[in-house]
């Protein structure tokens, strides 16, 4: 693996306060490419306080309106120029930041303009070699270096001497060719992996209830059951992390997960209690203190924590870098991790009653995985001794491993990665977006430049998609990248860095 840059550099900020500013809506943000570079022109329904600055590896320039909101009717325009992407987000509740994406570094200069009730910010991005000619002084007066509260640059970082851009014609904007829902989709239907893992096994019975029925077999029962259902589903397929009476180590069973390039990871379980009547069945994901301890442990061990982060080496980073990069890989999995577990809990309460009205969350060891969605799933107390003769009972296990294959087929009907036969299914017609299936639409997909040092997992987490979707979305077969390739992003939300 490339290796990484020992820190992310700041260029210079521009700090221009604006007097009397005031909340104020985003409307609009416009690409425009003419000779000397792209000019972006940020719509504002009244005057604020803002300021910007770049980051490097990779390219950014990030904009940060105090008092901003977003206006409803906003839509990011489509790439232009050296602009690959724009995307929003709330660093703080005060705070609008809009993140340009960027396919080579620029300098920048911007200025606000006065337009009737409201105003408009110009941001001019030039590549290096552009013609210009240097701000006059009482442009500088105003300049001052400042980064963003959560990286800070080991060295002053130089000002930039920002240029005018004086366009020698009007500057109108290039419209990206129209696509069709199916160009998004593509025409691939590649199975979604599922890995489930019977808790327990071997030398490990489990809990056992009071006739003596052990954890370790209700498990696999339940589990082999659910293999069934899922591989019955055209869309998906069941990767058992155990198939027989066999002990498995804790951290294998993610590991295993991993290697079989999961969309996502089950562990079946069976609770006990000290109370023979607590009863219902529960669902865990990892808890944000746990992912937090697993970081820990990570950086720790930084042989570990690089095969978790995508193969980067770590060795070369302060503890803070590492600490991001480890946050940012673990991020986007938790946020599916949870929506999957709340549509599988709701189903199982069709079955019987749940423990706990919503996803509970805990230190567990097989879902500590950085990148593949995890849950852990409680049958039922089988310390109880109503829930344990259920537990027993064939029809029963069909039932629970119904409810959660359905929860399952749920959410990936809801968010299909690009690429699978969910999505397919969308575009041929059996959901909102097959009612309009020739209709133009803006690209599904963003793009990124690939940086030295970067990786298809750390790329996936900074835009918090699952990196099964990202591999798909770029038809790649293994996690290799170049520098300077240009990936797809499918479009699932994310806060900016």
């Amino acid at each position: 693996m490339r290796p990484m840059p020992s820190l992310i550099t700041l260029f210079a900020a521009l700090a221009l306060p604006v007097s009397a500013a005031s909340a104020a809506d985003l409307r609009a943000v416009k690409l425009m490419e003419n000779d000397l570079g792209t000019r972006a022109v940020v719509d504002l329904s009244g005057p604020v306080e803002y300021k910007y600055f770049t980051l490097q590896n990779p390219e950014r320039l990030v904009l940060d309106i105090q008092g901003g909101r977003l206006d409803g009717r906003y839509g990011a325009p489509a790439a232009n120029g050296v602009v690959t992407n724009v995307r929003t987000g709330k660093p703080t509740p005060d705070t609008l930041r809009i993140v340009f994406e960027l396919g080579r570094t620029v300098t920048a200069q911007g200025r606000l303009e006065r337009e009737g009730g409201g105003s408009r910010l110009v941001l001019d991005l030039t590549p290096p070699g552009a013609k210009a000619r240097p701000i006059v002084p009482s442009q500088q007066t105003s300049m001052a270096v400042s980064s963003p509260p959560s990286v800070a640059p080991s060295t002053p970082a130089p000002v930039v001497v920002a240029p005018v851009l004086e366009p020698r014609e009007p500057v109108v904007p290039r419209a990206a060719p129209a696509r069709t829902l199916r160009d998004v989709i593509g025409g691939s239907q590649r199975e979604l992996i599922v890995a489930i893992d019977a808790g327990h096994g071997g030398k490990d019975p489990g809990a056992h209830g009071p006739s003596g029925l052990n954890e370790k077999v209700v498990t696999l029962a339940v589990a082999r059951e659910l293999a069934r259902q899922i591989d019955a589903d055209p869309g998906m397929k069941a990767v058992l992390i155990r198939e027989g009476d066999s002990f498995v180590q804790l951290q294998d069973r993610y590991m295993i997960a991993r290697r079989a390039q999961a969309d996502l990871f089950i562990s079946i379980h069976a609770d006990a209690a000290l109370n023979n009547s607590a009863s219902g069945a529960s669902v865990y994901v990892l808890s944000t203190r746990g992912a937090s301890s697993q970081a820990a442990r990570w950086l720790a061990d930084k042989e570990n924590a690089a095969d978790l982060v995508g193969g980067v080496s770590l060795d070369d980073k302060d503890r803070n870098l590492s600490a991001v990069l480890l946050d940012l890989s673990q991020s986007a999995t938790m946020r599916a991790s949870d929506d999957i577990a709340s549509q599988v809990l709701a189903s199982l309460k069709n079955v019987g009653k749940a423990h706990k009205a919503g996803v509970e969350r805990a230190n567990f060891v097989v879902l500590r995985s950085p990148d593949v969605p995890s849950m852990l799933v409680e049958t039922g107390f089988i310390t109880n001794p109503g829930e344990e003769k259920k537990l027993n009972d064939p029809d029963y296990r069909r039932r629970l491993a119904s409810a959660i294959a359905s929860g399952v087929r749920q959410y990936f009907t809801d968010q299909p990665p690009p690429g699978t036969w969910y999505a397919a299914q969308q575009a041929d017609g059996e959901t909102v977006l097959a009612s309009v299936p020739d209709k133009p639409v803006r690209s599904a997909t963003r793009q990124h430049v690939v940086s030295r040092g970067e990786t298809l997992t750390l790329i996936a987490a900074q835009h918090g998609v699952p990196v099964n979707s990202l591999r798909e979305a770029n038809n790649k077969h293994t996690d290799r990248v170049r520098v300077g390739e240009r990936l797809k992003i499918p479009l699932i939300a994310s806060a900016p860095e």
